[in-house]
């Protein structure tokens, strides 16, 4: 879900030309989850092999993210989930969450609805929530980068914290993810719509790359992080419910006026979650791998046919002229080592 900024948080279009030599650590399942909902077909049915296996995902990542690498010279270091918070959606009752479900097979039943009377469009539209990660997909994707040579980072906790430490440290240029929780969690940076941009299928998305900025949006505002943090409490995390009627701008004028949650108005703070500071600590000094070590590796284009062509059903001529553009995009004192399998 991630917190709702809507226009706040100062935005900035690039062309992915100007991304050039810039590294982004990705939020692994943000990407996932972009690629499970747009690469599917017409109707809105995902990707899958003979077995039954979904490979939108794989699809995403094979043609879309290394194409960032080979075309646009990005840099990419996927980082994985570990284990979830315990506080992350733990404010949801009971009765919510089968509300949730009850949305999401509702939605369901619209899309099959949707292809038996032939409309298409409608279909692709109700289809791209459908999509759900589990661990077969996951697996599917850790085994694709490696083989590809592509860097991952497991983190402990939380993903986009992890995403954020690593561009905190200088390492990364900027977190790529759709949510702004990376910019709470210290980020300097966040970078959306890379893989995805421009009209797709009839969903409309970004024609280019946005990138947020917290110091940036920290100024324009006139505020500190923390009370960044603050406004957000207000607003909801996914760390917390928020208080009904309070977006955006009303959540900024509070704090802004007031400096923190402590000193709003008392009508308002009785109404904020009894763990307010967990929740500022939770975004403040989130379970995150200081020493962490990409895994990484060279290259294996046959270990790629096999798997993608030979188990996951893809073209093998589409998927070798990938390979080959990918081979031809590295240093040269790689291409002899990396080309003996053509």
């Amino acid at each position: 879900m991630g917190v709702q900024l809507g226009t706040l948080a100062v935005k900035e279009e690039f062309a992915l030309s100007d991304l050039r030599g810039r590294t982004l650590s990705v939020d692994a399942s943000s990407i996932i989850h972009q690629f499970l909902a747009l690469v599917r077909y017409p109707t809105g049915v995902p990707l899958v092999d003979s077995e039954g296996h979904v490979t939108s995902s794989l699809a995403g990542l094979f043609y879309r993210s290394t194409k960032l690498i080979y075309r646009h010279g990005i840099d990419l270091v996927f980082v994985f989930d570990g284990k979830r918070p315990p506080i992350k959606f733990s404010w949801l009752t009971e009765e919510e969450r089968g509300k949730r479900r009850e949305r999401f097979e509702k939605t369901l039943r619209e899309w099959k609805s949707a292809i038996q009377r032939g409309d298409i469009r409608t279909a692709f539209s109700k289809s791209v929530t459908t999509g759900m990660i589990d661990s077969d997909i996951i697996g599917d994707a850790k085994r694709l980068l490696s083989l590809l040579g592509i860097p991952m980072v497991q983190a402990p906790g939380e993903a986009e914290a992890q995403a954020s430490l690593i561009a905190s440290k200088g390492e990364a240029w900027a977190v790529n993810s759709r949510d702004f929780d990376c910019l709470l969690f210290g980020a300097p940076r966040m970078a959306r719509y890379i893989s995805i941009a421009g009209i797709y299928r009839g969903v409309g998305m970004p024609s280019r790359p946005e990138v947020f900025e917290l110091r940036t949006t920290l100024k324009k505002l006139g505020i500190k992080r923390s009370q960044l943090i603050d406004m957000c409490i207000l607003m909801g995390t996914d760390y917390n419910r928020g208080i009904k009627g309070i977006g955006p701008k009303t959540a900024y004028k509070l704090v802004k006026r007031h400096g923190s949650l402590e000193r709003v108005p008392p009508e308002i703070g009785l109404l904020l979650p009894d763990n307010v500071d967990e929740i500022r600590d939770s975004f403040k000094n989130p379970r995150v791998d200081d020493a962490y070590q990409p895994t990484t590796g060279e290259l294996d284009g046959e270990g790629v046919v096999e798997f993608l062509c030979g188990e996951r059903g893809f073209r093998e001529k589409s998927v070798r002229s990938t390979l080959e553009k990918m081979v031809r995009a590295e240093a040269p004192g790689k291409q002899s080592s990396l080309g003996n399998w053509f």
